[in-house]
């Protein structure tokens, strides 16, 4: 059965007030836009299957609102929120505490608000991506050739750090805006090449590992437009947007 609402739980037969009950544990999803995320239906599922008390939420918050938004969540009951784009590297400025992924990585994807007040920030966007390719694609050899990465944000930031840790010898990089893609490659180094976002297509041909970390395809955004009949057939692809226009 449904437990009652916060503060509408039902007289179990006890007398205490009602302001003594527990309170319910709160935590959610930022994004700017966060309709399309199915975090909620995730998590709210593992919740009600191992009897879990807590609810999980959306929240569309812009970027001007992130430092408010951060200081009244922990007031409400929230314990901790998951991070998506665009906030994933802005976040890093606005907690107390980095892990040392995160740190790496330029980005987080998970607070924790701790007890102490202070907030924690980690990043397991990298370890997520890893797995799922193994779990699915158990045949990919990360270091038999170089990897395509179509984007510069705080996944991509995340995936290049995955992808050199599994050996990979090259990461092609294009983004649509260039200084982006130059700072990831001042982060993270000689493995990283730097492409305009014109030529991505002409990086598929040799390509053993080919990501989309953009928004495009994405629900309400552009098409991806990418040559795709250029791709080795032997590659592995993944596309980090799964809500897509096709």
């Amino acid at each position: 059965a449904a437990s009652a609402p916060v503060g509408l739980g039902r007289n179990s037969g006890h007398d205490r007030p009602m302001t003594d009950h527990p309170r319910i544990p709160l935590a959610g999803v930022i994004g700017h836009p966060i309709a399309h995320s199915r975090s909620p239906a995730l998590h709210n599922y593992w919740l009600k299957r191992y009897g879990i008390k807590g609810h999980y939420i959306p929240i569309d918050i812009s970027p001007a609102d992130l430092p408010e938004l951060l200081r009244t969540l922990p007031r409400l009951g929230f314990v901790g929120l998951n991070v998506t784009i665009p906030h994933k590297e802005e976040i890093l400025g606005l907690v107390d505490i980095v892990s040392d992924r995160a740190a790496l990585i330029g980005a987080a994807n998970t607070l924790i608000f701790r007890k102490d007040g202070k907030i924690h920030a980690d990043n397991t966007d990298g370890t997520g991506f890893l797995a799922n390719l193994r779990q699915h694609v158990p045949h990919w050899k990360p270091a038999a050739g170089p990897a395509v990465v179509l984007g510069a944000g705080g996944a991509a930031r995340a995936v290049v750090a995955a992808l050199i840790g599994a050996g990979v010898p090259e990461i092609r990089v294009a983004n649509r805006t260039r200084p982006r893609a130059d700072a990831l490659r001042a982060d993270f180094g000689a493995k990283v090449h730097v492409h305009e976002w014109v030529q991505a297509g002409t990086l598929l041909g040799d390509a053993v590992t080919v990501v989309n970390t953009t928004s495009l395809g994405m629900t309400g955004k552009p098409d991806l437009m990418l040559p795709l009949q250029r791709l080795n057939h032997a590659a592995v692809v993944n596309d980090l947007v799964y809500t897509p226009l096709k």
